[in-house]
């Protein structure tokens, strides 16, 4: 579990297929074999650990879901350990688990701060979004400041733009989003509600069927 409050920026030293090579300072600490670290939002395994630099294996299933692929030489990604539970929350709960890809549509600056607009292509993450509802863009614990059909508008502050990688970002860039988890909660268990209850008695049928297994065809000899 995460907050989306950046710890670091790092940089992608090598990127070779499923491995992923990013350098790290603050984050460093703690993450040994195993740990869990945020990269961009996606939360991936440290598989080894080496003097400046994390490397990841990133498995086809996170290649196909979030905006990793893009990754090359060079780029920079936001990067963040676990929350400590007992500890400061001072975004908002996320998971690392990237619920779809957005694309940048505009950066505008505004004096020092900046209104980011990006799009979504999944449909499904709309009922996701309320307005001043929390979301995160590659990792980045956000505020959504206006709704659109297509898309959504964030005001970002001098202060996520020269400590993220948000600040760099371009039109047509593909950004991994994480919707809010207790949003996603309420529309499955409405999805459930919704959807038609099994009749008197057939709650105990199908469990009987589980219990005892299918069928099995008799093939001894003589059993026609």
């Amino acid at each position: 579990m995460f907050t989306g409050l950046v710890e670091e920026v790092g940089k992608v030293l090598e990127r070779d297929g499923a491995r992923l090579v990013v350098s790290a300072d603050r984050v460093l600490e703690d993450s040994d074999l195993g740990a869990s670290v945020a990269v961009n939002g996606a939360c991936l395994t440290v598989v080894e650990r080496g003097p400046g630099r994390l490397r990841f294996d990133v498995g086809p299933e996170t290649l196909g879901r979030t905006a990793l692929g893009d990754l090359a030489a060079g780029d920079a990604v936001n990067l963040e350990r676990p929350m400590r539970l007992g500890g400061m929350v001072g975004g908002h709960l996320v998971q690392g688990h990237v619920d779809g890809v957005g694309i940048v549509a505009a950066l505008t600056r505004q004096a020092e701060t900046a209104r980011l607009t990006v799009e979504w292509r999944d449909q499904a993450l709309a009922p996701l979004l309320i307005p001043q509802g929390s979301v995160a863009v590659d990792g980045v614990s956000l505020t959504v400041a206006r709704l659109n059909a297509r898309d959504f508008e964030i005001m970002v502050i001098p202060h996520t733009l020269a400590a993220t990688t948000l600040g760099g970002l371009r039109k047509g860039q593909r950004v991994n989003l994480e919707m809010d988890m207790i949003g996603k909660y309420v529309q499955r268990i409405l999805q459930l509600e919704a959807e038609p209850q099994p009749r008197r008695g057939e709650v105990s049928r199908r469990r009987a069927e589980r219990i005892r297994g299918p069928r099995r065809a008799d093939t001894r000899e003589g059993s026609r």
